[in-house]
């Protein structure tokens, strides 16, 4: 799993959703250096299920926000993180019953999912947003 970099293009422009995008990176990141460590399986099942949670929380806040503001798109952002979650949890279920080395690869699609959705969903409805003076 690639290490995340937080860089001026994933900046979308709406504090909030950067401050849990924020964490959101961080939290990859963690779960990228505890497979590097080897860290046992129970850990890596305890941060995936955090970074699972955390994920719900920003997916929430996020929608809510593009309903409230009438964002057009506001349906295919939903089907992108409803597609994520089946996969985080996915990711868990495997984890739970395979051998780490398995899991791994299931998580590797993670960093370039993460920063292919900040580009091209998120920060299109940052730029809206920010016209329509949500910042």
């Amino acid at each position: 799993m690639t290490q995340l970099t937080w860089s001026h293009a994933c900046i979308v422009g709406v504090q909030a959703m950067d401050d849990q995008h924020g964490i959101l990176m961080d939290s990859l990141n963690e779960l990228r250096l505890m497979l590097l460590r080897g860290a046992d399986r129970r850990a890596i099942c305890l941060q995936l299920e955090r970074l699972i949670d955390f994920t719900q929380m920003h997916f929430q806040c996020e929608e809510q926000l593009l309903s409230q503001q009438g964002f057009p798109d506001v349906n295919d952002h939903q089907t992108a993180h409803r597609n994520l979650l089946t996969k985080l949890y996915g990711a868990l279920e495997q984890l739970n019953h395979d051998e780490l080395s398995h899991f791994s690869s299931v998580l590797d699609f993670l960093p370039g999912w993460y920063l292919e959705h900040l580009e091209q969903l998120d920060q299109p409805y940052g730029i809206w947003l920010n016209e329509n003076g949500v910042y």
